[in-house]
């Protein structure tokens, strides 16, 4: 695993235990999408420098693999022409060639498997972006509906803490009046009762004293 990727490893750990305990993730989120957007930028730009310098060595091997096949047909030539002098001055040259060929050579195969490797981290860097991206849609969608579910909360408390109160005491006051108007009406009641009763008990009276009256007048006590 290359440095970046152990890099990018880290970052994406790091980023999951944050948001775990962040109280504001859209924030966090933010700050790492605009380092990951920069990371991508520096990342697109060496891969850009990296292009360029490939090419500039594939440029180099080309021409060294075709100077020492031509020092090659010309040192046949001189051979064949009977010049070993020439022959070895062209062989010399192609030796330089060759060597000169192996060495770009390795130094292309290099930055070839390094835009290689570039272009599959800018790949990872991307995906990541693109993840972190949706969870933040996400948690701002989460983030809105808790927002909403909070102010229908407040709209119903606030509603029901007013309506409720009113209608309490409006309860409490008609109980009352219901109260006074029962206990009202069970005192006149009560007063009639008695009124009867003692309407009632009077006549009763009158008529045991008329008895009474007319046993002693049959007795002789009263004329």
């Amino acid at each position: 695993m290359s440095l970046m990727r152990r890099m990018r490893d880290i970052t994406v750990a790091t980023l999951n235990e944050r948001l775990e305990q962040a109280e504001d993730p859209v924030k966090l989120i933010d700050q790492y999408l605009a380092a990951q957007k920069e990371q991508i930028m520096q990342s697109e730009k060496v891969h850009r420098q990296l292009m360029v310098h490939a090419q500039s060595l594939r440029q180099q091997v080309t021409s060294a693999e075709q100077m020492r096949d031509k020092r090659e047909q010309q040192a046949l030539i001189a051979l064949k022409a009977g010049e070993d002098h020439v022959a070895k001055m062209a062989l010399q040259e192609k030796l330089l060639q060759e060597e000169k060929y192996e060495q770009f050579k390795e130094l292309y195969d290099q930055s070839k498997h390094s835009i290689v490797e570039l272009e599959e981290q800018l790949d990872s860097l991307k995906r990541d972006f693109d993840e972190v991206l949706s969870k933040r849609q996400y948690y701002m969608a989460r983030l809105e509906s808790v927002r909403l579910q909070r102010r229908m909360n407040e709209s119903m408390q606030g509603g029901m803490g007013i309506n409720g109160r009113t209608f309490h005491r409006l309860e409490e006051r008609i109980s009352d009046m219901e109260i006074e108007t029962r206990t009202l009406r069970d005192v006149r009641q009560m007063g009639r009762e008695l009124a009867h009763a003692g309407s009632a008990m009077q006549q009763a009276l009158d008529r045991e004293l008329s008895q009474l009256r007319t046993k002693l007048e049959k007795e002789g006590w009263l004329k």
